[in-house]
């Protein structure tokens, strides 16, 4: 009769022990969902940022990850420094005006083409002929995969003279590299060995 008691007792003890080690692990299973969950909220809260307006009421504002938005930061470098760089008047001030806006997003292998054309008398037909120029982007593709990052516009330059009117394809290469954001250069890039990989006719319009 004691050892059947002895027995039950013994069972007993196991059953409980079993249920606390069952309770625990279901408190730490909860506890640790609940950690979880929190660290979740909080970070979706760091997102969010408000502003005051007028000192009066609470604007919401979301945060967003810088990164997100740098191939399209990087596209439209590229396409800012091709409009300054080739839209030419036939004005001395103008010229140089554009000329050194784009210098200001790009290193010296732009200059180099720059002083190039320039040495050719290219800048002197553009004023002394009354030519306009202008350029019109088709698309810029850049590589991300690689740092720094290679780029290759497809545009068109239209060349407009007193008899005629000239569309020559333009095809560019380059690399970006990050920099410093400031009012001269807002996406915070910089384009290093620039150069013209193609520059031709494609037809002329007589006036």
């Amino acid at each position: 009769m004691e050892f059947k008691t002895l027995r039950n007792i013994e069972n007993s003890f196991r059953q409980i022990r079993l249920y606390a080690i069952v309770f625990a692990l279901l408190c730490a299973a909860v506890t640790g969902y609940a950690l979880w969950k929190s660290y979740g909220f909080a970070e979706l809260q760091r997102q969010k940022i408000y502003v005051l307006d007028n000192g009066k009421s609470l604007m919401l504002a979301l945060a967003q990850d810088a990164s997100i938005n740098r191939p399209v930061e990087a596209r439209e470098h590229v396409r800012r420094f091709h409009e300054l760089f080739f839209t030419l008047a036939p004005d001395k001030n103008a010229i140089e005006s554009n000329i050194k806006r784009a210098f200001n997003l790009a290193d010296k292998s732009a200059f180099d083409y720059y002083k190039d054309l320039l040495e050719k008398g290219y800048y002197n037909r553009i004023i002394s002929g009354n030519v306009q120029q202008r350029i019109e982007m088709d698309s810029v593709v850049c590589n991300f995969e690689t740092y720094p990052y290679a780029v290759r516009s497809y545009a068109r330059q239209i060349i407009i003279r007193s008899s005629n009117v000239t569309s020559r394809s333009l095809v560019t290469s380059c690399l970006l590299v990050n920099s410093v954001r400031s009012d001269n250069n807002p996406q915070g890039f910089n384009i290093e060995k620039f150069s013209v990989v193609e520059n031709k006719d494609l037809e002329v319009i007589e006036r």
